[in-house]
This record gives structure tokens, sequence and C-alpha cells, in this order.
């Protein structure tokens, strides 16, 4: 996990307060430091199939060394919870500055900076260096933070690769009176590679999307392993919350609590100091990013259809744009055969000219709007009952199996996303969809008379389509937040229609609770000081996750701050929790026109950088004029969802926006049902419908 950036003073060397023990290797197990060619053996010959090589050392120091340090932390550290779209977990601040508190604060921290300086010593850095063939580990540069997880906490999968790091490790302080179980989850969990050629005939190492090694945390154990570029990749599992329906008696024993940090190359004045080579690492690094060819491995891959023209990044066969393709351009924006088909899927209220014209208004002046009860009851009702049916059907575990004995794809690799994913079915025969979920994705959104809506409801010029209709396993799925580089604008289609209840939260969360997930600096947040009752000891309810957001991104730092990637984007409380609902772009336009050009991810005195928000549910429509730099993610769904994330997401290309003809006349839709349309011009619509 990348914490901070390299230039953060808390990860600069300073000079060191040092313990009674000088050498450090008193700490240990006895016979632990004269062991290292038994563990170098040992670290050697863990590779499991196509994963990498890795170290556990159990009891590794003192136990009463760990005791007190524990005691110490849970009387006198102060946690922030904080939640990315990468991790949600207790977060203290870097162990680095305890060489910069006072005196008195210190007094409370004695055996913190003791196993500190011995995790730092000569002689256990020799020992480490010796069994990962590493080379000289720093001993200036001192990287640490103790972090805890409670019931729902997790860190997605990365390969910890930043900077100057070599050696990436855990040494684990849950509770040594009550043994950790594997099945409260927590585990650190190993991915393989697979070695690939790319188009050029290049070797490129790939993840695959399922973890191969599961290591449940476990008091005084040590986890470590060599950082290496597009290899180790890693994650720790959510931890579990007990089941409902049993007494919630034993969730307090469920934190995770770990010291976890990096040793990095030796620096100025230590032995093994390479001049340049910290500057080179990171040059590297930012080099084989930009140069690799591994996202043409990248799955879902894009399937793009021009609009009236053939299929773009795909060997699939042109795709019609659906049962009124024959129309030509001149026609009326809605005929008659036109809203007889859709009448068929969405709800008759946004098919008037009225309802039409306010959310045209408001997606021109917002840039995104949400659109409640968009299907019709008769077509919601059915499709809630195939997905619903769909769900309760068991899965198997492996991705192999899931794609071998279901229609669904698993999205890869897992450092970006994973999920389970269909598109458009274009192969001979399937021009007749049975499952109201099939028709949704193959029937509706790709057809011409819905491009006609949509080009309605926006005022955009639509050219090209690419569908996905997505599932977000509970405990397993999620994407991570990834920037909008085309210099086009596109518009975001989310239609959700996920069956299940409780992802949003009823009520806006109290102010002093979002003060909690504001930014922190880490560095000045390391006090010693007594702890709020029951800090680590139970974790707040905040959202089971789920939530897709869009979010500004920071070009500036995008640009100089490497520790971007795997840090993560930070979520304001109410969006986690699902209390917000959306939030439109700080720029608008006025008029009823939407201009790609204004959908920038500005900020203001008042922007979170939340741009637009919108939890899982059912049926609702989503529309957002993405902008280039605009970042997006859906959240880890949490095991403790009542049922899996389902949505299609649609991606399509704007084209030049004609001025004429930008209002809406009524002769343009018509309709033999008239309905009374009560519309709020808000960012989000509600449909009454009830009728089919």
């Amino acid at each position: 996990m990348k914490r901070k950036s390299e230039d953060d003073p808390a990860t600069k060397p300073t000079k060191k307060r040092t313990s009674k023990t000088t050498n450090g290797s008193t700490q240990f197990r006895e016979g632990l430091l004269q062991q290292a060619e038994k563990y170098q053996k040992e670290y050697t010959s863990s590779e499991p199939i196509q994963s990498y090589k890795h170290g556990v050392i159990q009891a590794l120091l003192d136990p009463q060394l760990l005791r007190n340090v524990r005691a110490e932390v849970q009387s006198n550290l102060s946690f922030t919870p904080k939640e990315t779209d990468i991790y949600k977990i207790h977060q203290s601040g870097d162990l680095a500055n305890l060489d910069g508190l006072d005196d008195s604060s210190l007094k409370l921290l004695p055996s913190l900076l003791t196993l500190r300086n011995a995790l730092y010593s000569p002689a256990f850095r020799d020992f480490l260096s010796t069994v990962t063939g590493s080379g000289p580990l720093s001993g200036k540069k001192t990287d640490m933070a103790i972090n805890v997880y409670t019931p729902g906490c997790h860190l997605l999968c990365h390969d910890d690769v930043i900077g100057s790091r070599r050696v990436s490790y855990i040494l684990y302080l849950t509770d040594p009176d009550r043994p950790w179980k594997p099945e409260w989850g927590g585990a650190l969990r190993l991915y393989p590679t697979v070695v690939q050629k790319d188009k050029e005939g290049k070797e490129v190492k790939v993840p695959g999307p399922d973890s191969v090694l599961s290591i449940p945390p476990a008091f005084n154990q040590l986890s470590f392993f060599a950082v290496q570029p597009g290899e180790s990749y890693h994650d720790v599992e959510e931890v579990f919350a007990q089941s409902s329906g049993l007494k919630h008696n034993g969730d307090e024993a469920r934190v995770r609590m770990a010291i976890s940090g990096w040793y990095h190359i030796p620096q100025k004045g230590e032995n093994g100091y390479v001049k340049g080579l910290e500057e080179s690492l990171a040059e590297r690094s930012s080099l084989q990013q930009l140069q690799s060819s591994g996202d043409q491995f990248d799955m879902p891959s894009r399937d793009v259809h021009q609009y009236g023209g053939e299929s773009q990044e795909t060997d699939k066969p042109p795709q019609p744009a659906g049962p009124l393709a024959e129309q030509t351009k001149d026609e009326a924006p809605l005929s008659e055969k036109d809203l007889d088909f859709l009448l068929k899927f969405i709800a008759p209220t946004y098919l008037t000219p009225d309802t039409l014209e306010s959310v045209s208004a408001t997606f021109g002046n917002e840039c995104s709007i949400c659109l409640d009860k968009f299907l019709s009851q008769r077509f919601s009702d059915a499709l809630k009952t195939d997905i619903v049916k769909q769900e309760v059907q068991m899965l198997p575990l492996a991705t192999s199996d899931i794609e071998s004995q279901t229609s669904w794809r698993m999205a890869r690799p897992p450092y970006k996303h994973r999920f389970l994913y269909k598109q458009i079915d274009s192969g001979p025969g399937n021009d007749v969809y049975k499952s109201p979920s099939e028709m949704l994705l193959n029937e509706l959104l790709p057809s011409e008379a819905f491009r006609k809506w949509l080009q309605l409801a926006t005022g955009l010029s639509l050219t090209s389509r690419n569908l996905t209709a997505r599932r977000f396993r509970r405990g397993k799925d999620y994407t991570l937040a990834t920037g909008y580089t085309q210099n086009e604008s596109q518009l975001e289609l989310i239609m959700a229609v996920t069956p299940s209840e409780g992802w949003a939260a009823e009520e806006e969360p109290a102010a002093d609770d979002i003060d909690h997930h504001k930014d922190v600096d880490h560095a000045s947040n390391l006090t010693a000081t007594k702890s709020q009752e029951g800090m680590i000891k139970s974790s707040e309810s905040s959202g089971v996750g789920g939530y897709i957001a869009y979010m500004a991104g920071d070009e500036a730092k995008e640009d100089t701050d490497d520790d971007q990637s795997n840090d993560g984007v930070e979520v304001p409380l109410d969006v986690s929790t699902g209390a917000r609902a959306s939030k439109p772009s700080a720029q608008k336009k006025s008029g009823k026109k939407a201009d790609p050009a204004v959908y920038q991810a500005a900020d203001d005195d008042e922007d979170d950088g939340v741009l637009f928000s919108m939890p899982a549910g059912w049926n609702s429509l989503g529309l957002v004029l993405r902008d280039k730099g605009v970042m997006r993610f859906v959240k880890y769904v949490s095991q403790q969802a009542k049922g899996d994330r389902w949505d299609i997401l649609g991606e399509f290309g704007v084209g030049p926006s004609e001025e004429d003809g930008s209002d809406i006349d009524d002769n343009e839709v018509t309709s033999e049902t008239e309905i009374d349309t009560d519309f709020d011009k808000s960012t989000q619509i509600d449909s009454d419908d009830e009728s089919d």
C-alpha cells in the first residue's frame, strides 16, 4: 500500500532515538538471527505455481514485548478511519515520527520505540537481506505504520512498487489470548502472474484474477516478500463481520492490528549506497508504466459500435444498432414506431415532452442526472424476477470454472478491476432474446430508438456505443479509480438493477462523523494521547460499498506524485454510506444544451472532488458527461451486503452539438398515453409510474 510520497518529510531519514538495547538482537526469539540460511531455503522454495517468493516467520520477537506494544497502542495512539477506492482501514501516523515526539510523549511508547529500533537494527536488516537476497537495506529510512482492520475493512490488489522500496513486511499484533480464525478473513493473499506475449512478441507478466495463496494473521507472525515491479501483487482479504442472526459477541475480537512497512535501499552514508539509484528506480518505474503493453490483455476489451457503421476494437462482426436501425436521420426524433418499442421497456413518464424537456434542461446545466423508476412497472417486475433467480444460483469459485460453466466472463487484471460481465451477444441466431436481462442489454439499450431518446434527454449527438452488463459479487468485486484519457468527452450511462436492499443510508451522517474522513496530516496525527473508548474495538457501519463515483482528477498531483496509484482517492463518508445520491459538476453551463467542453475536473472552495455518485439500487438510470481526467470507480462490495451489485454500463461517443433544434417540440414526441407529470428539477428525478 502506497501511503506517502517519497518527498514526504515523514519518510526522509531522521536521527533515531535509541533504546537501551542498541543492536536490537536480544528482542528476537532466541537463536532466530543465526538461522538465516534455514529461512533463506524456505524463502527460495516458497514460490507456489505461478506466484512469487515470500517468507513467514512465526514467533519472531519476545512475546512480552509485543504484548507491551499492543497495550501502548490501544492506550496511547489515535487512529483515523479512512476509505479510498483501494482500501478501508483505521490508520496511524507514520512511526518514523517517533523520533520527533517530545520526551513526555515518548515515555508513553517505550516498547513501540524498542520494537521499531529492533526491526531496523543492523542485525535484523542483515538477516532479512540474506533471507530475501534483496541486497543491503537502509537503517536510516524507516517506513512503517500501524493499520487496524475491523469488520468491513480491506485492501485491494496492488504490487507495493514505489520509489526505493526493496522488502515489504507485515508484523501482526492481533489478540494473543484469542487466536485469529481463518474464517474471520483478513488474510494476506498473493496473486499469480503468467507470462504472455504482446502484439510485438515482447513477454509481459499479467496477474491472474484469483489469488493462489492465503496467509491468515497470527500474533507475533512476520510475513514478508521482496518488492518486484509487475509481480508482487497481493491484497488483504476483508475482515468479515459475524453472520446476522448470531449473537454479536465476537466482533470485538476481529481486530486485525498489524505493523506494516518497507525496507528501502541504502541512503547516503550507509553501506551499499549507490548515488543516483533511487532516482533511477523511480524513473525506471515510471517508464515501465508508460511503455507497458500489458493493458492489451485487459478484460473486458472495448466493444465499440459506431451508429450506422461497424464495430471498433473488436473481432466481432458488425452489430445492427437495433430493431429500428433501418430508420433514417431525417425522421422525427421519436416516431410512433419508436414509442411503441420504447413503451415495452421505459416508464411512460419519461417519454412525455414535458419530462424530456425538463430532463434535458437539468442535464444541460449539471452534466449529470439520476432518473428513478426509469423502467416500466411491468418490465421492471419481470427483470427483478429474472435477476433474483440468477443470484440464488450458486456460482463456482474459480474464474476458470465460472467461464467454462456459465455465460459470465471475469474482468481482469485485479489491480484495475474484478467483476463478472457480459457484452452484447452478436453471434448467429441470437436475435431473439428470451429473458428480461438479455432484452435490456441486447434489445433496448443498443436500439436506434433509445439512441434518439438519449439525444433528446441530453441534447448531445451520439456517435457510438459500448455496453457491458456487470455483476459485482459481494466479498469479491470492485473497480479501482481510473482516469478518462480521451480529449473528446463521452456520455456514460449507469442502469442500476440491483434487486437487494440496504445499499444506501437512510439519513445524512452527523457532521462530526464526516469530519473523521477529512484529509489528515498523518505526520502530525501520530500523537501519544489517551485513546477514545472503543477506537479499535469495533467498526462503525459505514456502508457496504457498491456505489459508483466520479471524481475530479488532480492533473498536477498525477504528474508529480507517484504515490497516487496505490493510495487511491479518498471517499467522503456521505458517499461511502450512500447518503449522497449525486453531486453535479462544479462547472455548469446555462441553457438546455450540454456542451462536452464544459464538464471539467474543477475544484472550488466547497468541492470535495466528487462530481457524481450513485449507490447500488433498483431501477435507476444515471447519466454523466465525462471529460478528460475525470476518474470513475465502483467501490468494493462488502461481504456484509445483502446481495450482489448489478448494473449495465454504457459509454457513448459524443459528436459535435447541433445548435438548431435544441428545444423539444411537442410534435416530436407523440404518445396516446397522457400522464400528469410532476417533475422535480433536481439532479435526481423520481417517476411515480404505476402503469406498464
